[in-house]
């Protein structure tokens, strides 16, 4: 990518990521630091999918309508399968 510059941070580290930022900090508040502390790497590990199967699934977040993520976006991709196509 020739003339290309990062914004912030490495090359492929996910902080230079703006979208990235808030679901990393909510992992290291909620998914590390709440449930430490942490005896091995490979338990962290173990964690992680659970901690993401409950932001996906299970979390009722009051901007998105009290619905787990997971269901809002199941039903914008259904209304805008519904939705009428111009002729």
């Amino acid at each position: 990518m020739e003339g290309i510059e990062p914004s912030a941070g490495r090359v492929g580290d996910c902080d230079a990521n703006a979208l990235a930022e808030p679901a990393l900090g909510l992992f290291k508040t909620e998914g590390i630091h709440r449930r430490g502390p942490w005896r091995a790497f490979a338990a962290v590990e173990f964690a992680t999918p659970k901690w993401a199967g409950w932001v996906n699934n299970r979390r009722l977040p009051e901007p998105g309508g009290n619905i787990p993520p997971a269901e809002a976006e199941a039903a914008y991709h259904a209304q805008l399968h519904a939705m009428p196509t111009a002729a």
